[in-house]
């Protein structure tokens, strides 16, 4: 079931590759603040367009929505809708309901005052959090209401601009594990659900491998009785994390079963990430992580992924744990910083992405948003181009190579400061990072798009007999040696080569047809020998190569 609503889901997006990707999600997402009245709407939304987005991801706050119980005001999401619509832009709404980044602090202020009948989650002291309990049938019914007029309302003025709704925001238990309320320790003590255990036992091959690891050795068989958690998972803070994991997917699986009355719309969720060795609670424990992607699949099969919000290093490994054959990559939040640009090429061609989308874009300074703005230009232009397949390449200091074996090629990519006569490679600073995508359009025909890269081609028997020279950027020998010279002379090359034919740096219109610009074959290509794009530089590349002995 869950497999075919993806399906129907991606379908209905026409995302599939490089084939179809005109629609994707080229955003920027809004600081928490930024739409909280017409004024700031009508002044953020026109800098958005002009910043290049074709989505922006705009909080739906549930304290100005139903400020009074009962009583409902869309004049913030209208606002919102009709701009976007004037600016031919679209829009993907944030549910900032029971929770946002763990806490209930945009829940409307009667909902937060009346602890009786909205409890909030407490520590194993029982200590009350800002956290409302999922665990409450009234916490959920006073979320799903004004959740249910939000997608109505949606459904009938704004299907046309809105293309995805965030459940919630960065679910996730604080300073514990699980929530220790009295309704949730009654619920814990209940032992573990028959559907949760008939699912594992199903889908058990293709577990996570975190979860698998800790269900080794288990029974999962379905009985009258249901296990303890500790008896399924063990007996620790995981396995608190696992039974929160399991009913907070379950609480925003029902979330999306109203939606569902009124809208096909594609729905997710968004996480913060377990970084930095940090454990469950300090963290938010449960949300919708990688290593609970099992749980949340079980518990809200109508999600069409689960999606990262990346602040951390390591932007590469992070994109590669939500970049599954079942849960399509989507970045809502990532630091908006110089980088940002290079890190949406990483996305779109490595994995495939639906979307990337910086945070807190309304806030960042331009030289922030200006590798946005110019990587979201290239996009645009290959979003019209069919090609065979496609790399990402994202360079760093540390991370300075990528090695691509393909059809009997071997394509060497690295940061453009590898290059030995660039002084800024040795002066101290901090690299900027490299980006860029790389598209096989045919046999010896591909595109390089982005910045900060350089890429040399050779076939498998020339690359393992390729001498090891140091050249200058006049392509000579930076320093003779006479030994050298002799010993090659010793010797024998037996095999083809693989030659750059032209680069030539060009745009593509809508209809994928390719201008040309200028052609780079001589110092730009070091005379054949390399294709490259300097670091602020951002170019489309069509690199023809050919093959000679």
């Amino acid at each position: 079931m869950r497999r075919l609503f993806i399906i129907i889901t991606i379908l209905m997006l026409t995302l599939t590759g490089w084939t179809q990707t005109k629609d994707l999600i080229l955003g920027g997402e809004l600081s928490n603040s930024a739409a909280t009245s017409i004024e700031d709407i009508d002044e953020v939304m026109p800098r958005m367009k002009a910043l290049g987005l074709n989505t922006v991801l705009v909080p739906a706050y549930w304290e100005f929505l139903e400020s009074k119980e009962g009583n409902f005001d869309f004049t913030l999401i209208d606002r919102t809708i009709q701009q976007a619509r004037d600016l031919q832009l679209k829009v993907v709404f944030l549910w900032f309901g029971a929770w946002k980044n763990s806490m209930s602090c945009y829940a409307p202020l009667w909902f937060k005052q009346d602890t009786k009948r909205f409890p909030r989650a407490k520590t194993q002291q029982g200590k009350p959090l800002e956290i409302a309990c999922c665990f409450s049938e009234q916490v959920f019914q006073a979320d799903n209401k004004a959740f249910e007029a939000l997608v109505k309302h949606i459904s009938e003025t704004g299907s046309d601009v809105v293309t995805m709704i965030q459940v919630e925001n960065e679910i996730g238990m604080l300073e514990d594990a699980r929530d220790h309320s009295k309704l949730a320790d009654e619920v814990y003590k209940k032992g573990v659900p028959q559907e949760l255990l008939s699912y594992l036992k199903k889908n058990q091959e293709a577990l996570h491998p975190w979860l698998k690891e800790r269900l080794k050795g288990q029974q999962l068989t379905a009985n009258s009785k249901q296990p303890s958690w500790a008896q399924v998972f063990g007996n620790d803070i995981y396995t608190d994390e696992i039974f929160m994991a399991y009913y907070y997917a379950k609480y925003v699986g029902r979330l999306c079963e109203t939606a569902r009355r009124y809208t096909q719309i594609p729905l997710y969720v968004n996480a913060a990430m377990n970084s930095r060795g940090r454990k469950p609670g300090q963290y938010p424990s449960a949300g919708p992580l990688a290593h609970l992607i099992d749980l949340w699949h079980c518990g809200a099969p109508q999600l069409l992924c689960l999606a990262p919000d990346i602040y951390d290093t390591g932007f590469k490994g992070w994109a590669a744990q939500y970049a599954l054959p079942d849960n399509r990559l989507f970045i809502p939040e990532s630091r908006c910083c110089e980088n940002s640009g290079v890190r949406a090429m990483y996305a779109f061609g490595e994995h495939d992405a639906l979307g990337f989308s910086p945070f807190a874009i309304d806030q960042a300074s331009p030289k922030e948003t200006e590798s946005v703005t110019k990587a979201y230009s290239l996009l645009r232009q290959l979003s019209n181009i069919n090609s065979q397949k496609s790399w990402g390449l994202l360079f760093d200091q540390e991370d300075k190579e990528h090695i691509i074996e393909n059809d009997g090629m071997v394509i060497t990519c690295r940061h453009y400061y590898t290059l030995p006569w660039d002084p800024r490679a040795t002066d101290g600073s901090t690299w900027p990072e490299g980006g860029a995508i790389l598209l096989k359009l045919a046999n010896n025909d591909y595109l390089l798009a982005g910045t900060g890269v350089v890429i040399t081609f050779a076939l498998a028997y020339e690359n393992v007999h390729a001498q090891q020279q140091t050249l200058g950027e006049d392509g000579f020998v930076a320093a003779g040696d006479a030994a050298e010279i002799n010993k090659s002379k010793k010797e024998l090359f037996s095999g083809s080569r693989k030659g750059i034919a032209s680069v030539d740096e060009v745009n593509i219109d809508k209809q994928g047809q390719m201008h040309y610009l200028r052609r780079l074959n001589g110092d730009q290509d070091h005379q054949g020998r390399h294709v490259r794009i300097a670091c602020g530089e951002w170019k489309i590349l069509h690199v023809r190569l050919y093959d000679y002995k």
